[in-house]
């Protein structure tokens, strides 16, 4: 009885920790897109720096989708008796939060490039999409369909990238910055 209480206790912190860090990760997607706006300077400076925040947001989208949903998924660690599963089913819920928010930072960096603000904006609702995903996952509900939907937006966005001469190119983010 002692063991089933404290891995109450311990979901019970995991689930608030969470819901704690999707708030603030949605909050920094408000200060993101403040950041991106234009500023007063030459235009090649802008659409350069605006294609750079988006290498940098989609790459770091791209990286936790790979490291902390895809690559478990397929290697069976979200099926139930599976060693760790909790665990990974934390870090993946916690990486679809950090993906779908570095994702609509990336759409409005494009904003400020032409070439890739006309690339990206169709991949708006596909990104708004994913926004309940994390939490699918972190409870364990996520299914093939559900990690094949977190592929095929980050490789659309990928190739949209490339597409306005932005190559996306994978970066894993630490456990800290998933964190928040």
């Amino acid at each position: 009885m002692p063991r089933s209480v404290s891995r109450g206790v311990v979901a019970l912190l995991l689930s608030c920790a969470l819901l704690l860090t999707a708030t603030a990760c949605s909050d920094d997607a408000q200060s993101a897109s403040g950041a991106a706006t234009p500023t007063a300077s030459a235009s090649f400076e802008q659409q350069k720096l605006a294609k750079t925040r988006f290498v940098a947001n989609a790459g770091l989208a791209a990286g936790a989708t790979y490291q902390w949903i895809v690559k478990p998924y397929r290697a069976g660690k979200f099926q139930k008796g599976a060693d760790g599963r909790t665990f990974a089913l934390v870090k993946a819920g916690l990486a679809g939060a950090f993906t779908y928010n570095r994702l609509k930072a990336a759409v409005n960096n494009a904003k400020g490039d032409p070439l890739l603000s006309k690339a990206v904006a169709p991949l708006s609702a596909g990104i708004e999409s994913l926004k309940d995903l994390g939490t699918k996952l972190r409870k364990g509900e996520a299914g093939d369909a559900d990690v094949g939907a977190f592929e095929n937006i980050i490789n659309s966005v990928k190739d949209a990238g490339s597409s306005a001469g932005a190559e996306v190119v994978d970066k894993v983010p630490s456990t800290s910055q998933l964190g928040g």
